[in-house]
């Protein structure tokens, strides 16, 4: 059985299975946790495993996670990176610099959609690379829905941490209205801009747009029609990437 690892910076996102990701669990990233913390919150999900390949944008927890599935399960982990084959080629300035969670959303797309995409992942930034012909030509990163949120809160004093929901309407009439209408709607239209101008600068009318991530579900009904959702797309690259080490 394959483990998938998503280390992110605010979440661990694990999966298992090696063609389906049939089982999925989140933890909250902690980098102060230990290694043996970390086996303690994860050993559960090692029942029948025998292979890990991790996609880390955390190097600080690299060693520790390393550690404790060498140390407690004999399995040396894969971790995306140079020296790995993706399938994924990488055309920007340091191909080096590119993170292991944008190569393996590129390869979970190579694997289930075909050569051409426009990627967006809503996690703690939100990231659009734009993959044609299987190949990475570029990748834009702004802040993400929730990190906007505890920024904002955190600067301004009057402002009390809330809840995301769907706006009711586009402008609101509290404060806690307001903030869900600014933000939710905000970045959906910051969303769809980057979209529009990335089409219209390579020419891609037609190519498709898959967006996942923690914040793609909640949002994704406020988005065209056209965008496919896929909240396992690096779980299911990693699994694409652990296929090519074979």
């Amino acid at each position: 059985m394959l483990l998938t690892i998503d280390i992110g910076n605010s979440n661990i996102v694990v999966g298992k299975g090696e063609t389906t990701v049939f089982e999925t669990h989140r933890f909250q990233t902690d980098i102060h946790k230990s290694g043996d913390e970390y086996y303690h919150l994860m050993r559960h999900l090692f029942e029948d495993v025998n292979a890990v390949i991790i996609a880390s944008v955390v190097p600080q927890l690299n060693t520790l996670v390393k550690y404790f599935i060498i140390k407690y399960f004999g399995i040396q982990p894969i971790f995306v990176g140079p020296g790995v084959k993706t399938g994924v080629k990488i055309l920007t300035d340091n191909p080096k610099e590119v993170g292991a969670d944008l190569v393996a959303g590129a390869a979970g797309v190579l694997s289930q959609y075909g050569q051409h995409a426009i990627i967006i992942d809503m996690g703690t930034a939100t990231t659009f690379t734009l993959l044609k012909d299987g190949e990475i030509k570029g990748v834009a990163i702004t802040i993400g829905l929730i990190s906007s949120k505890d920024s904002l809160i955190s600067r301004a004093s009057k402002l009390l941490q809330f809840e995301f929901e769907i706006p009711k309407h586009v402008l609101g009439s509290n404060t806690i209205d307001s903030l869900n209408a600014g933000l939710v709607y905000g970045h959906t239209c910051q969303i769809t801009g980057m979209v529009d101008k990335i089409k219209s600068t390579y020419r891609l009318d037609d190519i498709p747009v898959i967006i996942t991530g923690g914040a793609s579900a909640m949002i994704a009904s406020l988005l065209p029609k056209t965008y496919q959702l896929d909240e396992h797309l690096i779980l299911k690259g990693l699994q694409a990437i652990y296929k090519k080490q074979r």
